[in-house]
């Protein structure tokens, strides 16, 4: 049987190596690029581990301890669950930042739409002072308000004296007058974080929505708050965890008059009548796992809402 070797096609992969001086270049270049990102971002990271990560893998390590420091145990977290007051430091804790953020958000969703109808330089200008406000907290603010509005307060005298009880039944240093200092400083810092989902709506969308016949309120209701949604939820996840970990503000307007999650963390880390730093340690876990949990439902919430994260 003979063969037809002009028939018979033998086929062989060859490989063909190319290499192109050019991208060989640019992929030098974008990997010293990369050097050079990770070797600035090194201070940063520096940083996070010796501040954040660090004091946090101590404060869990550390609640781990019994009280004299040597013993591992989790009586720590079981003392925090079977006493009355701890739990009610958490439960106040709770309730505070749920009120706060709740009315803080409100606030700021009318705030940061009042301030979209204003001209460019206006709202440049009233951002900058809800910027400012924004930072302004802890014990300078505590002491404004007892100043202004405490017992002797300025307001308080001044109504006062022109026969306006309009603060006689208020108290500063309640819980009424907690939450109003909570809400005062948690709104700049909702504004700042709402204000600009309001660019995202885009004025077509009503002009659209009006031509199709549909009123101010539908339009809100059906694509207005829809759109701000995100930012709403967001917002207030940011506000709960901001207002769970206030201390400073907490501490110069009450002290220790009423029972917080932050004051008692601070109480038994830095009191010189009752230091249990390992107790401490335990609530302090806690209070960021309190935190981390509202992150967690944000999450949750966002997935729900956004079609672009499903």
């Amino acid at each position: 049987m003979t063969v037809n070797w002009f028939n018979v096609r033998m086929v062989k992969p060859i490989p063909i190596l190319i290499e192109n001086i050019e991208e060989r270049e640019v992929l030098r270049t974008i990997k010293k690029q990369k050097i050079y990102l990770l070797a600035l971002l090194l201070p940063f990271i520096l940083l996070v581990i010796g501040f954040e990560i660090g004091p946090l893998a101590a404060m869990i390590k550390n609640s781990f301890y019994a009280d004299d420091g040597i013993q591992v145990t989790i009586n720590q977290y079981l003392t925090i669950f079977k006493s009355e007051f701890y739990l009610q430091a958490i439960q106040n804790s709770f309730v505070i930042s749920l009120i706060s953020a709740v009315i803080s958000v409100i606030i700021a969703v009318i705030a940061a739409y009042s301030i979209t109808k204003f001209s460019q330089k206006i709202q440049n200008r009233l951002l900058m002072i809800t910027n400012m406000t924004s930072n302004f907290e802890g014990i300078p603010l505590s002491f404004s308000y007892i100043i202004l509005l405490g017992n002797n307060g300025l307001f308080t005298l001044l109504f006062s004296k022109m026969g306006l009880d309009v603060f006689a039944d208020f108290n500063l240093y309640s819980w009424t007058g907690l939450i109003l200092v909570y809400i005062y400083f948690q709104i700049p810092l909702a504004v700042m974080l709402i204000y600009p989902s309001y660019q995202g709506i885009k004025k077509q969308w009503k002009e659209a929505s009006s031509l199709l016949g549909g009123s101010k309120f539908s339009f809100w209701h059906r694509i207005g708050i829809p759109v701000l949604l995100p930012s709403i939820v967001g917002t207030f996840s940011i506000l709960f965890a901001n207002a769970m970990g206030a201390y400073a503000t907490a501490y110069a307007l009450v002290g220790s008059n009423y029972n917080l999650l932050s004051l008692q963390i601070a109480s038994l880390v830095a009191s010189d009548v009752a230091l249990k730093p390992q107790l401490g340690s335990a609530m302090g876990v806690l209070l960021a796992a309190t935190m981390i949990g509202a992150l967690w439902f944000n999450e949750q919430m966002m997935r729900r809402i956004r079609r672009d994260l499903r």
